[in-house]
Order: C-alpha cells, then sequence, then structure tokens
C-alpha cells in the first residue's frame, strides 16, 4: 500500500467538516488499490465502525454502467448512437438521439413523470412506458447540456429490448460477471453502509429512507458498490477489457460531447462519463446521489490513478470534488512509471520510406515508426494536438485514427521509379523540403 499523509488529511477534513457519518475512500494505480481509508460509523445506531468492506449506494455512478451496456450493443451492431430513442422504445419522445442521451443533450424533462422524490414511489416499467406522452421536451435536442434521469431510462430500456436480457439481468450476465464485481449490487450485500440526513443546524443525522428503484428507474440509480468495486470499475474505464469493451471505445465515451459548465470549462460530459478538468489534467468518471448516499468516481485515464469516494449522508459530501482532488494527489505523489525500452522490429516496407522529416505550410512534420505504428508530430502544433496516429489502409493510403486531424487521409505520391517524393494530408501537400503555397 502506497502511505501518503495529505491522501490522510484530505479525508479526514471531508468527514469532519462536511459532517459526514461515514466515509470510504480508496486510491488505484495500474488495476490495483494502493490507499485505502474509512471513518466515521457505517451504522449510527449500533455504534458499527465503517470499513473498507462497507457497500454504499452509488446512485448515479450507475449510469456508467449503462453507458457501457449501450456501446456495447453499438459495438455490436444493435444500437446507433445517432439514431433517435424512439427507433428502439415505440413510446419515447420524438427527436433526442441515443447519443444526445447519453450526453445529457435529449432535451427531455429531467425525472420520470410523477414526483418520485417525495413519493419515493417509482414507476412501473408499464407506468413509465404508459406516461411517456406526458414528458416535456424542456429544450430541443442537442441545444444545450441539462440532466435527465429520464433519458437514462429510457437507455435502460434500450438495453433490455435490444440486448435480449431484461437490463438487470444483462448487466449481470455482460459487465459485473466478466469483471469480477461481486459487490456491485442491485441490493445491499453486507456489511453494508446506512443512510443518513445530517440536519443543517445541528448535529443530529437521521436515517433516510430506502428508495428502492423499479425495473424502468434502476438503468439510472439502484446499484450499490464498495470502494474497491469501483477501482475495479475505474481501472476498466482507464483501459478497457477484452470481452467487455475495448479501450478505443472507452476513448470514444471520454471524449467531449458538450460542457455542462460553458463559463470556466470545468466540467463536460461525454458519452455517460463526466469529464472534470483540475489545471491541466482532465478525468473521467461521475458523481452520485440518493437518499443517504453522496459518492464520486474519478480516473486519470493517461495513467491509470484513479479515487472513489463513497459517502453516508444526503448532503455537503462533494464526493465528486474529493475524489478529483484525491487523483491529483495521488499523480503528485505515486512514483513516476518508467518502462524499459527494448528495441522493436524493422518498421514495414510501406511506412520505412515516409520516416523523417517533412514540411507542410512552412512548418516541420516528422514521421516516425513507434510502438507498431506509423507517427507524425507537427514540431511546433500545439501540446495535445500536435500527433497523428495512422493505420494502413491500402497501397500509398494511411487514416489518421487517433488525435491531430483524426479521419483523414495521408496519401503517397511516387515518381515514375516508385521513390516517395510527396505526401498529401488531408489534401495538404507535404514535402521533404520547405515550400511556398502553390
Amino acid at each position: 500500500m502506497f502511505a501518503s499523509d495529505e491522501l490522510d488529511r484530505l479525508v479526514t477534513a471531508a468527514q469532519a467538516e462536511r459532517r459526514l457519518p461515514s466515509l470510504s475512500a480508496a486510491v488505484f494505480h495500474g488495476g490495483e488499490v494502493v490507499w485505502t481509508r474509512a471513518i466515521g460509523l457505517a451504522d449510527l445506531e449500533r455504534g458499527e465502525q465503517a470499513s473498507p468492506e462497507h457497500a454504499y449506494r452509488i446512485g448515479s455512478i450507475t449510469k456508467t454502467f449503462t453507458a457501457v451496456c449501450i456501446l456495447q450493443l453499438r459495438d455490436a451492431g444493435l444500437v446507433g448512437l445517432d439514431a433517435q430513442l424512439r427507433a428502439y422504445v415505440d413510446e419515447a419522445p420524438e427527436g433526442p438521439t441515443v447519443r444526445q442521451a447519453l450526453a445529457h443533450l435529449s432535451g427531455i424533462q429531467r425525472e420520470p413523470p410523477g414526483e418520485i422524490w417525495e413519493t419515493l414511489a417509482p414507476p412501473s416499467r408499464q407506468e413509465l412506458l404508459d406516461r411517456l406522452r406526458e414528458v416535456e421536451r424542456v429544450l430541443a435536442p442537442g441545444e444545450t447540456w441539462h440532466y435527465s434521469n429520464l433519458a437514462f431510462a429510457l437507455l435502460g430500456e434500450i438495453v433490455a429490448r435490444t440486448g435480449g436480457a431484461p437490463y438487470r439481468e444483462y448487466l449481470q450476465a455482460r459487465v459485473l460477471d466478466p469483471l469480477g464485481l461481486t459487490r456491485t449490487t442491485f441490493t445491499p450485500s453486507d456489511p453494508a453502509a446506512r443512510g443518513y440526513f445530517v440536519d443543517p443546524y445541528s448535529d443530529v443525522a437521521q436515517p433516510e429512507p430506502d428508495l428502492v428503484m423499479s425495473d424502468s428507474t434502476a438503468a439510472l440509480g439502484q446499484l450499490w458498490s464498495t470502494t474497491a468495486d469501483l477501482a475495479a470499475w475505474g481501472s476498466f474505464i482507464a483501459g478497457g477489457r477484452d470481452g467487455v469493451l475495448a479501450r478505443t471505445t472507452l476513448d470514444e465515451m471520454a471524449r467531449v460531447q458538450t460542457m455542462a459548465d460553458q463559463t470556466t470549462w470545468t466540467l463536460g460530459w461525454g458519452l455517460g462519463l463526466e469529464l472534470f478538468r483540475s489545471g491541466d489534467r482532465v478525468l473521467v468518471g461521475h458523481g452520485g446521489a440518493m437518499p443517504g448516499y453522496l459518492s464520486g468516481l474519478a480516473v486519470e485515464r493517461e495513467h491509470g490513478v484513479g479515487a472513489a469516494v463513497l459517502t453516508s449522508a444526503s448532503t455537503n459530501a462533494k464526493a465528486e470534488d474529493l475524489a478529483v482532488n484525491l487523483v491529483c494527489t495521488a499523480l503528485d505523489e505515486l512514483p513516476a512509471d518508467h518502462h524499459t525500452w527494448t528495441p522493436g522490429s524493422e518498421p514495414p516496407p510501406e511506412t520505412r520510406e515516409l520516416l523523417g522529416v517533412w514540411w507542410t505550410e512552412g512548418s516541420e512534420l516528422v514521421f516516425s515508426h513507434l510502438d507498431g505504428r506509423l507517427r507524425a508530430t507537427l514540431v511546433a502544433g500545439p501540446t495535445g494536438r500536435n500527433v497523428s496516429w495512422f493505420e494502413h489502409e491500402a497501397p500509398d493510403l494511411f487514416r489518421v485514427v487517433e488525435g491531430r486531424e483524426r479521419g483523414e487521409q495521408l496519401r503517397v505520391v511516387r515518381d515514375d521509379a516508385g521513390t516517395v517524393v510527396k505526401l498529401y494530408f488531408a489534401t495538404y501537400p507535404v514535402t521533404r523540403s520547405p515550400q511556398t503555397f502553390g
């Protein structure tokens, strides 16, 4: 385990200053939990000490699981991201697409019909479907970010209708079981922390009622989990897993679809993932809230470092902020990853002649073959947007599959002797020496 006085200080201060009956937190790196801490009482009435083994409700972190189910079905050719929700759920409002629902751009009302946060009685599946005709489209699809639990209820219905099994069964068989998430469940498994409401004007903590989501609403927030299971889930979000979801698909989920924070651009949304910006770092994850519980998951995918925070309080936990702070602290304190470099094989013939310095628009462009892939670096380009990775598509034709000018072609031009004399990159001429336009 990794020892850190600063991590200990952050969680101890959060528990005390935010008056949380219990707080369980973990930091993970490279698929392993490297630090963990549990503070407070998991059950005030019984005086039960909180431990890393206690399960908590994770609320809307459930949505990241639902999003993975949708992307599995997309990769299987059963769901189209740019198809309307109505293509899979006849009763759904007309207009919003699957992609917009994942990114909270659907424009449909926030909650399922009814006052479920007062009655604590979510509609049954049939009741929800029957009442979808009442749903308001409060914004035009794609107009701006607007959080919608109802949209994720509809995504859960899409999983059920296209995945060949009810949502809970599909998630269990296709995601939870393959990843070994045995403590991530639809109902609490012992030991489980009890949820509380802490009075804002006194130190009194009252037990919160248990809100059990119906089959129609489980996809938006029913799951329970532990910090160890969320660490495994966060590690999966960082790197993917064969048989569950490829890393390239998770890369797609982590790309920004919209900014939720239009002022400082510190919070964006991908496909079912929140995107947190802290300084120069961008992390992915999600927060969660249910009666008695607030939670946060944050992952820095490049280095595979993340944090999970679970609390037994309805208000003021700021669990997402704490998770982000834990990740950034760990990144500053963990030993740097240094992988031993070993020589590789010769570049393939189709790329060997391309290596070295080229010029485009008076700017230096360096082609190299590293880690088995062709790469182009725009030397004076802006950091983070100056590298392109290519795949060989056809003789003398490559395609950018990652980075700068993603999706564009690189075309190789040869003279009569077969020597490479020019390249065209996204139609711009690329030559071995600087040249004027034209």
